[in-house]
C-alpha cells in the first residue's frame, strides 16, 4: 500500500476542512440526485416528450458537458488569484449554478421540438456552471494533503455531505408531490410539484457552494499548485495516454457510474412500472437507498483505511452484483393491495426495500473509490495538473452516461413502453427491459469494473510521462 504522509493540520483545523470540503458536494449532490431519479421522469410525464426524445436530452446535456470539462479544467489549473486557483470559480458560480438549476424544471410552452429545444438550451447552460463549480472542487482533493488517509477521507466527507443532501432532495420531492408515471402537464400540480422542487435545489445548491467556497479559504492558500505548464490538446491526451494508473482509475469510474446512472434513471419506472409499488411510496423507497448508500461510505472510508482501497471495492462490488440480480428475479406486488395489505405483499415489498439496501450499501464503492484512487495517478505525474485529469476523468465519464441514457431511452421506446401507461397495457418487452436495466447489465458493468482494476499497483512511484 501507498506510504502515507502524516497530517501537519491541527485536529480542529482538519475538522474546519472535512467539513467544509463536504458542504462543496452538498448542494450539487442534491442536484445530481433529483435529476438522477426524476429527471428523465420529468420530461416525460410532465413535459410530454417521448421516451427516445427525453433520452436525447439527456445525452446532448452530457456530451455538451464532457466538451466544455477539458476546457475549464485548462483554465482552472491557470488561474491566477490569492485564494488559488479553484477557489474563484467556487465563489462566481455558485448563484447562476442556483437559477439555472431551478430553470431546469420548468415546463416550456410550445409543441414539441420547440420543448426539445428549449430544454437543450437550459439544460447546456446548467451543465456549464455545473462544470464550473464542480471540477474545480473535485480537483482540490488531490491538492488540498499529501496524505493518504486524509485524502480518503476528504472524499469520505464530500460524498457524505453529497449522499445527505441527496437523500434530502428525495425526502422534499416527496413533500413537494412529485409523483411518477401520471400525467398532470406542466400546468397542473405535477408540473408546479416539480419546479418548486428545483427552486428548492437551486438555493440549496448555491449556499452549499458558497459556504464552502469560504471555509476552504485558509487551505487553499497554501494547498499544492499546479505547474500551469500550457500543452495543447495533442500533448494532453499523449500524457493521459501514458499514465496506465489514470487510465485503470478512468475505466473503473466509467464503468461504475454508467451501472449506477442507469440505475437511477429507471429505479422509480422499476418500483412503479415493474414491481407495482404505488406512486406515494415508490419515491419514499429511494430514502432507505440514500441512507444505506451514507452507512456505506462510512463501512468502505473504514475498511480502506485497514484492508486498503481495493479491498473495500472488492467487497462493495460483489454485495453490489448479487443485489442487482436480486432485484431482477423478485416478484411484483399485488396492485390492488396496499403494499403491506397482505401477507405476500407484505413479505415482497420487505424483500424489495432490502435489495435497494443492499444496492446502496455495495453502489456506494462507486462514490468513495475512484475519487480516491485518482490522486494517486495524479501524484504518478511529475506535473501533477489535477484540473486536467479531474476534467478528463469527468469527460469521459460524461460521454459514456450521455451514450448510455441515450441507448436507454431508445431501447425503451423500441420496447413498447410509453409513459403515463399502467404496466398491465406495457408489452412484456418493456417491463423485461425496465428489469434488465436495473439488474443484469449493472451488475456486468460492475464486474467488468472489478476486472480492470486486478492489478493496482500497492506501491506509488511518479513516472516518466513525457516524451
Amino acid at each position: 500500500m501507498p506510504i502515507s504522509t502524516p497530517s501537519l493540520l491541527s485536529a480542529g483545523s482538519e475538522r474546519r476542512l472535512l467539513w467544509s470540503y463536504g458542504l462543496g458536494d452538498a448542494g450539487t449532490g442534491m442536484v445530481a440526485t433529483q435529476m438522477g431519479f426524476y429527471l428523465f421522469v420529468f420530461f416525460t410525464s410532465v413535459v410530454g416528450l417521448p421516451a427516445w426524445m427525453a433520452g436525447s436530452v439527456l445525452m446532448v446535456l452530457k456530451l455538451w458537458d464532457g466538451l466544455n470539462d477539458p476546457f475549464v479544467g485548462f483554465l482552472s489549473d491557470h488561474t491566477k488569484h490569492p485564494l488559488g486557483p479553484r477557489i474563484p470559480w467556487l465563489l462566481y458560480g455558485a448563484i447562476p449554478l442556483g437559477v439555472f438549476v431551478a430553470a431546469s424544471w420548468w415546463t416550456p410552452p410550445g409543441g414539441i421540438w420547440i420543448k426539445f429545444a428549449v430544454l437543450v438550451v437550459i439544460a447546456s447552460c446548467t451543465q456549464i456552471a455545473y462544470t464550473c463549480v464542480n471540477l474545480p472542487y473535485s480537483a482540490l482533493a488531490a491538492e488540498l494533503t499529501p496524505d493518504i488517509n486524509l485524502r480518503t477521507r476528504l472524499n469520505a466527507a464530500r460524498f457524505t455531505g453529497s449522499i445527505l443532501a441527496g437523500l434530502s432532495g428525495v425526502v422534499i420531492a416527496a413533500m413537494v408531490g412529485v409523483k411518477v408515471n401520471e400525467c398532470g402537464g406542466g400546468a397542473g400540480l405535477r408540473g408546479g410539484a416539480f419546479l418548486e422542487m428545483g427552486l428548492i435545489g437551486g438555493l440549496v445548491v448555491a449556499v452549499g457552494t458558497l459556504a464552502c467556497g469560504w471555509g476552504l479559504k485558509p487551505f487553499a492558500k497554501h494547498c499544492q499548485q499546479p505547474s500551469g505548464k500550457k500543452e495543447p490538446i495533442k500533448q494532453q491526451l499523449l500524457r493521459i495516454s501514458r499514465n496506465g494508473r489514470f487510465l485503470k482509475v478512468l475505466g473503473l469510474y466509467l464503468l461504475l457510474w454508467c451501472a449506477l446512472q442507469l440505475m437511477q434513471t429507471v429505479a422509480l419506472l422499476y418500483f412503479n412500472v415493474v414491481m407495482q409499488v404505488p406512486s406515494n411510496w415508490s419515491t419514499w423507497i429511494l430514502v432507505p437507498f440514500q441512507i444505506s448508500a451514507l452507512l456505506g461510505l462510512q463501512l468502505w472510508s473504514w475498511v480502506s483505511s485497514r484492508w486498503g482501497r481495493i479491498a473495500a471495492l472488492r467487497s462493495g462490488g460483489l454485495m453490489w452484483i448479487v443485489a442487482c440480480l436480486v432485484a431482477m428475479l423478485l416478484i411484483p406486488l399485488d396492485g390492488a393491495v396496499a403494499p403491506m395489505g397482505s401477507f405476500s405483499n407484505g413479505l415482497n415489498f420487505v424483500l424489495l426495500v432490502a435489495t435497494i439496501l443492499a444496492v446502496g450499501l455495495g453502489g456506494s464503492t462507486a462514490f468513495l473509490i475512484p475519487w480516491s484512487l485518482l490522486p494517486d495517478a495524479i501524484d504518478a505525474d511529475p506535473e501533477k495538473p489535477a484540473g486536467l485529469y479531474t476534467a478528463w476523468m469527468v469527460v469521459i465519464q460524461k460521454f459514456g452516461i450521455g451514450l448510455s441514457i441515450f441507448v436507454l431511452g431508445n431501447v425503451l421506446t423500441l420496447s413498447g413502453y410509453k409513459a403515463c401507461t399502467a404496466s398491465i397495457l406495457l408489452p412484456s418487452s418493456a417491463l423485461t427491459t425496465i428489469r434488465l436495466c436495473m439488474g443484469l447489465i449493472p451488475a456486468v458493468l460492475v464486474v467488468l469494473g472489478l476486472l480492470v482494476m486486478r492489478r493496482w499497483p500497492r506501491r506509488m512511484h511518479p513516472i516518466a510521462l513525457n516524451p
